[in-house]
């Protein structure tokens, strides 16, 4: 099984499906009275504390998968963390970039109304989270490249083709 990178654009799709939703979140409070926007400081503070426990993981995998194997200490880094690792830095990275999506469409939604102070702490507590998120996705997205192994020395190996390649070309020169 090959793991390939999360594609830009999904990052995207994500977002924008996210400040849809955040209006449509804030659009429904504001036509039913029952008002849904905002988030709860306790949010944006596990949101801050898991983007730092997947950098401080994906920093522990590249750490063991770019040491020699003979010099490597014995540590917990098994493949299974390696995995999951990687798993939750494209969950990190795809969840913060929705959720900033999220917060930032429930700002646009309710910036008309600034002036009343529900609105105000609100939008203050939805931009500090949309903040946050957009760190994560960033977190996710460098996660994920830390988590990539070095290429081995197999046939795959940039270095092991190109010397293949000039051997093959310089063989069929000398054959003519």
């Amino acid at each position: 099984m090959k793991v390939r990178r999360t594609p830009w654009w999904q990052y995207v799709i994500g977002a924008v499906l996210g400040v849809l939703a955040g209006m449509g979140l804030a659009s429904y409070g504001e036509q039913t009275g029952l008002s849904l926007i905002g988030t709860p400081w306790v949010v944006a503070g596990l949101l801050a504390v898991l983007g730092v426990i997947v950098l401080v993981l994906a920093l522990q995998v590249h750490k063991y998968a770019n040491t020699d194997p003979k010099k490597r200490p014995h540590s917990f880094i098994n493949p299974t963390v390696a995995v999951n690792t990687l798993v939750l830095a494209k969950a990190l990275g795809l969840a913060g970039g929705t959720l900033a999506g999220w917060y930032v469409g429930q700002i646009l939604m309710s910036i008309s109304h600034f002036e009343a102070p529900f609105y105000h702490d609100a939008i203050i507590q939805c931009a500090v989270t949309a903040i946050i998120c957009i760190a994560d996705m960033i977190v996710g997205i460098i996660g994920e490249w830390l988590c990539q192994l070095p290429p081995n020395e197999g046939p795959e190996n940039p270095k092991i083709a190109e010397a293949k390649r000039k051997q093959g070309v310089s063989t069929a020169y000398r054959n003519q």
